[in-house]
């Protein structure tokens, strides 16, 4: 398997294709509503995979793991606040014009 970067040519982050590739999560997302139980087994789909990794990495492997998943997390938090408060500012204002 080819690997594909995790970074795109601006230099972000870039695993859109690859979470695109989870079928379990588009068809979660395509109603757009989460419920619990999809939640749940997006959770499960994730500790699955955490263990599957975890128990093959070296010491150093990971401690840079466990720093790159903290990164995303937060960056993922932060991007979704983000994103938030500019479509509530737009509601509140109105598209730019």
């Amino acid at each position: 398997m080819t690997r594909v970067s995790w970074i795109n040519d601006q230099s972000t982050p870039d695993l859109d294709k690859q979470v695109e590739r989870l079928e379990h999560f588009t068809k979660s997302i395509a109603d757009g509503v989460i419920d619990a139980q999809e939640l749940a087994t997006q959770e499960k789909n994730l500790v699955a995979a955490m263990k599957n990794v975890e128990s093959s990495l070296s010491d150093e492997q990971h401690a840079k793991v466990t720093h790159l998943l903290a990164e995303l997390t937060a960056y993922s938090v932060m991007r979704t606040l983000h994103e938030m408060t500019k479509a509530r500012i737009q509601q509140t204002v109105g598209p730019k014009k």
